[in-house]
């Protein structure tokens, strides 16, 4: 099976632009890439002691370093692009190893790359890049030389089309032989490298012509194994400029010409051009440019495809060609529709406020869209049977680039909560959907959602037949219900009723052999010496439970509700001493196989990040919402995670270290005398770091040493340069004891420079918890109780997207004053307005809106909370303390 986050890889601050922006910049968009007329942000970075980054624009990133050694990614829903920063197009990935780069559309691979020479000398090789800047929607490379040229890449929305603009200047008037190379690798997304049947099974011969004005590549005939269907795959590459002359041949790679040919397996060479499947073939189009002197002239390339036919591939190269500069326009205006949502200002935390927005950036890149999908089960690559059916369409985040860009349900779960915080509303519901259709074709409505979906359609882990994973079937309930509270939208909530109820009682019909409430199966860590029943399904069975007695509560089905609300508060009175080990100041991972009666529920400590999610899983009951732990309990794991055990520079380790006595031996600190079997492995994922951030969050710890730690971590391997590899992205996994850098991985060994679930410890902690933004629209009620973190005195944010209306909210503390202000615009919901009083603190009077008010002081796991009822579209609330 494809595994989580346990070995998913192989083997001063910066000024922040205005949270509103005048109308005006949208319309300057596309211009200013081109140009480049943005200014550099003064001042400092936003870091750690040793790094320093450097924004450019106030929506930009760039790199001036090693930029044959970094990944560049533009993406858009219907198609994609990796290269390096350089503008080359090295092999990269290891699905199909060295094949996941290039130009893709969901769900085929259209291109290994385009290049680019200028009389003779190509882009990226004899006229290096000097600059790479990541924008929101769009990346630019600049290159300087007889000729200055600047490269624009981004993907339309709606399109199946990467653009690329060079724009080309000279001081003396000239004309400019322009060379484009491409070189096809027409193939699909599944089957993999060693996969049954594999890639090279399936992977024909591309040929190659000239049509009109532009280069035409074809895939076209039937694999030779069982149940492979008759395709017809085609791209097309060209401008809207008439080539002088072309060519056509079996390479035009550019500068990357002859191919050196990935290896089948280990790391030498370093860095190759093509995999051992590869069958593409290559053309070159050659353009005749006048340039007048001083000024700039912009030619725009597409290169575009399809899956159905080269009639298809054509009209959406028609499309991208029609006018570049228009759908440049709408993507950066729709980018900035996005960064308009839930904006912040955060002047305690300015590297962290940077974070959120690009991380609503990176949610919005990650979204892909395929048609079509015919679901099988391929049984983790052993089988190819016949389809069972087919989905026709479906967008979702994708998970990862470049090796997971499709469809997971645990990745989108966990993401939803970004999502939903970032007001990307449509994405959760269209991801959920998606995983709903697939699963009950593939599992014959059994309510088991599926693992993995490739963008074919073949699902390589979830089926009925697979051992799990038992954790994103017990959490799509709660997903369910995130997106109910957060937009009150009660038909979509009856969308998904059925399949919710469906996925909870398949788990107590087919996956608690024993009943004793634990669920069974696999779950995010696949570790050896696991018990049958683990942590984190236990954790998120008990969430769920409680979501689905809400849902059910809410359309007055009294059985479910009862049914899930027994079961739930069965499990949570029998938690805690079933899973607390205390030896190890901490939970259990796992509890052992119950087939055995001599060690029946036996608890087994590991240290694998999954103990943390007792803190991390927030539960609503009826009159109360709280997480799974403890508070007693919770304090002490938290505490014990923080510890150098468990915690690197950049976040939580996948598994903290244990006694050097532990029969796998265990490098680093020890910090409890419990033995295990399993070695440590300090990796840090952006998903274990994110767990970590929100559980302390939840618990109100928002100190400098505590959520502080685990929000800066993810930050800095998204925008600090000393650390980041693609400027503004967040990576899979930061640099780690146990991890290498990406950068100084060849391109076909590394973890994914853009993974969608990191954001959750970003944008959720900022708005949920910070900001204290806490919709319950479902029930016609939301509460903002802000939560200032520790030695910051002002935490703020607008645009906050609840329901079909917005939220403002701001919290100071000045002197003994403790303020929040609230905006509520058109959320038609009862406002509750508060603060959490910082800790020892108390009240001596509360006003809102400058008159003195009643309020009540609740308890929370966060602490002592400061609630008043609200009226009005406006709340201001002043609470004095003593």
């Amino acid at each position: 099976m494809t595994p989580y986050p346990t070995n998913r890889s192989s083997s001063a601050p910066p000024r922040s632009r205005p949270a509103r922006r005048t109308a005006g910049i949208a319309l300057l968009a596309a211009a200013t890439v081109l140009a480049g007329t943005a200014s550099a942000i003064a001042g400092p970075a936003a870091r750690s002691s040793t790094t320093t980054a450097v924004a450019t624009g106030g929506s930009e990133l760039s790199e001036t370093t090693r930029l044959t050694d970094r990944r560049s990614l533009v993406v858009g829903d219907r198609a994609y692009a990796m290269g390096d920063e350089s503008g080359l197009y090295p092999a990269a990935g290891w699905h199909v190893r060295g094949e996941m780069g290039g130009f893709w559309s969901q769900p085929i691979k259209l291109l290994d790359g385009i290049w680019f020479g200028l009389d003779g000398n190509w882009l990226g090789k004899q006229m290096p890049a000097a600059k790479y800047t990541s924008g929101h929607g769009y990346s630019r490379i600049d290159y300087s030389g007889a000729v200055n040229v600047r490269r624009t890449d981004f993907v339309p929305d709606g399109i199946r089309a990467t653009l690329v603009g060079l724009t080309l200047s000279s001081s003396t008037a000239k004309t400019v032989k322009l060379d484009v190379d491409a070189h096809s690798e027409l193939m699909q997304s599944y089957p993999w490298g060693w996969t049954t049947p594999s890639a090279a099974d399936a992977n024909l011969p591309d040929t190659g012509d000239f049509t009109g004005s532009a280069l035409r590549f074809r895939e076209q005939g039937t694999p030779t194994y069982p149940n492979a269907a008759a395709h017809d795959y085609a791209a097309f590459v060209g401008s809207s400029l008439r080539p002088s002359d072309h060519q056509l041949g079996p390479d035009h790679r550019g500068p990357q010409s002859p191919a050196v040919i990935c290896p089948a397996d280990g790391t030498t060479p370093a860095r190759c051009d093509d995999s051992l499947v590869g069958k593409g073939t290559g053309g070159r189009l050659t353009y005749d440019v006048p340039l007048a002197a001083g000024q700039s002239k912009t030619i725009w390339f597409a290169v575009a495809g399809s899956d159905q036919g080269s009639g298809a591939a054509e009209r959406e190269y028609g499309k991208a060609l029609s006018n570049p500069e228009k759908l440049l326009r709408a993507k950066t205006s729709a980018r900035q529709q996005i960064d308009a949502q839930s904006a912040v200002d955060l002047p305690g935390d300015r590297l962290l406020q940077q974070s959120v927005e690009w991380s609503k950036q990176n949610l919005a890149d990650s979204v892909q869209e395929a048609r079509n999908l015919r679901i099988r089960d391929v049984n983790e690559g052993k089988d190819y049977p016949a389809p069972v059916g087919t989905v026709p369409a479906a967008r979702w985040f994708g998970a990862g680039f470049p090796d997971y860009p499709w469809l997971f349900a645990t990745d989108g779960e966990y993401t939803a909560f970004a999502a939903v915080a970032a007001g990307q509303f449509d994405t959760v519901k269209e991801h959920l959907r998606a995983l709903r259709d697939v699963s009950d074709l593939l599992n014959q409505r059994s309510g088991k959602v599926a693992h993995e979906v490739t963008p074919t359609g073949d699902v390589y882990f979830g089926s009925n037949q697979s051992a799990g994973n038992t954790d994103e079937t017990v959490k799509f309930p709660s997903t369910v219900a995130l997106l109910w509270r957060w937009t009150g939208d009660d038909k979509f909530r009856d969308e998904m009723y059925d399949f919710s109820v469906r996925n909870l009682q398949y788990v107590y019909r087919e996956l608690d052999k024993d009943n004793d409430g634990w669920p069974e199966g696999l779950a995010n860590v696949e570790r050896a010496g696991m018990g049958v029943e683990k942590l984190d399904s236990t954790v998120y069975l008990a969430r769920g439970l409680r979501d689905l007695a809400d849902l059910a509560a809410s359309r007055h089905d009294t059985k479910v509700q009862q049914w899930a609300t027994a079961r739930a508060t069965d499990l949570e009175s029998r938690f805690e001493a079933q899973w607390w080990v205390p030896a190890a100041k901490g939970y259990a991972d796992s509890v052992d196989d119950p087939a055995d009666p001599a060690n029946d529920n036996t608890p087994i400590f590991q240290r694998h990040w999954i103990g943390v999610t007792p803190m991390e899983a927030v539960l609503t009951r009826p009159g109360q919402t709280s997480p799974l732990a403890s508070d007693a309990h919770a304090r002490v794991a938290l505490d014990q995670r923080e510890t150098a055990c468990y915690t690197g520079e950049f976040g939580l380790y996948h598994t903290g270290t244990g006694p050097t006595s532990d029969p796998a031996g265990n490098p680093g600190p020890s910090c409890d005398p419990v033995v295990s079997q399993v070695k440590s492995e300090r990796s840090i994922f952006g998903l274990n770091t994110s767990i970590m951030a929100v559980a302390e969050g939840n618990f109100g710890r928002l100190g400098t040493k505590q959520q502080q730690v685990y929000t800066t971590g993810n930050a800095r391997i998204q925008l600090d340069p000393s650390v980041w590899e693609l400027p503004g992205a967040m990576p899979e996994i930061a640099p780690s004891p146990d991890s290498a850098a990406n950068i100084g991985r060849p391109f076909y060994d590394r973890s994914m420079a853009l993974q969608a679930w990191g954001a959750y410890g970003i944008v959720w902690p900022v708005i949920h918890q910070q900001l204290g933004v806490d919709p319950d629209l479902g029930h016609g009620r939301i509460a903002v109780v802000p939560q200032l973190p520790e030695g910051q005195q002002k935490v703020a944010g607008s645009n906050i997207k609840v329901g079909r209306g917005a939220v403002d909210v701001s919290a100071r503390l000045t002197n003994k004053a403790l303020s929040t202000e609230v905006t509520v615009k058109g959320v038609g919901a009862a406002l509750t307005a508060g603060a959490v009083l910082p800790k020892g603190a108390t009240v001596r009077s509360v006003a809102v809106d400058g008159h003195a008010a009643t309020y009540q002081l609740v308890t929370t796991s966060r602490g002592t909370e400061v609630r008043v009822p609200a009226r009005g579209a406006h709340t201001a609330l002043t609470i004095t303390l003593q």
